[in-house]
C-alpha cells in the first residue's frame, strides 16, 4: 500500500512539473521565445556565401553559436573567409527585447532588435543604433531562418554609406 501511494505522489508531482513547465512556456514573452530559438542553433554550421556582389561570393565559411554566460548569452563568431579575424556578434535579452551587437570588422557595434515572424523559424533583426564610426559602414540589418535541426540560413545586410550590400548564407550543420 505504501509503495501504492508512494507511486501515485510521483505521478501527480510528474503531471503537475508538466503542467507548470507547459504554463509557463506558454507565458513566455516573444523576446524571450525568439531567444530560445536562435539559442537551438548552437553549434558548428559550414557554408556558402552568396549575393554579395563580391569577391567573397562562392567562399566557404564556417559559424559558430555557442551558447554562453549561463543561458543569458549566445555568441555568433564566424571565419573562413581569408581573414585573420572575422566579426562577432552576441545576442541577449534586454528586457522585453531581444537584441543583438554586432561587433563588427568596420570597427563598430551595431546593435538591432529582433522579432520571430508568424512561421515560428525566422528571426528578423531591425537597426537600433551604432556605436563607433560608420565611416566603413555598418551592419544594419539581419535574418535568420531554422530550416530544420540540420540547416539554417543567414541575411546580413552591411550598409556601405547609403548602398547595401546584401550577404546570404546557407549553413549545414558541420560533421563531428
Amino acid at each position: 500500500m505504501k509503495s501504492l501511494r508512494r507511486m501515485l505522489s510521483v505521478l501527480v508531482f510528474v503531471s503537475l512539473s508538466t503542467l507548470a513547465f507547459a504554463q509557463s512556456d506558454a507565458q513566455k514573452s516573444d523576446a524571450q521565445k525568439s531567444f530560445d530559438k536562435l539559442k537551438s542553433l548552437a553549434g558548428s554550421w559550414d557554408g556558402v556565401l552568396s549575393g554579395t556582389g563580391t569577391d567573397l561570393d562562392g567562399k566557404s565559411l564556417h559559424v559558430t553559436l555557442r551558447v554562453t554566460s549561463m543561458g543569458n548569452a549566445l555568441l555568433h563568431e564566424m571565419n573562413g573567409l581569408g581573414r585573420p579575424d572575422d566579426p562577432i556578434t552576441m545576442f541577449y535579452l534586454d528586457g522585453d527585447r531581444l537584441l543583438l551587437t554586432h561587433y563588427c570588422d568596420a570597427g563598430n557595434r551595431p546593435r538591432m532588435a529582433g522579432k520571430m515572424t508568424s512561421d515560428g523559424k525566422t528571426v528578423e533583426f531591425e537597426f537600433v543604433d551604432v556605436a563607433g564610426s560608420t565611416q566603413y559602414g555598418h551592419m544594419h540589418h539581419a535574418v535568420f531562418t531554422a530550416i530544420d535541426a540540420n540547416h539554417h540560413s543567414e541575411e546580413w545586410t552591411f550598409m556601405e554609406g547609403e548602398k547595401p550590400v546584401h550577404a546570404h548564407f546557407e549553413l549545414q550543420r558541420a560533421k563531428s
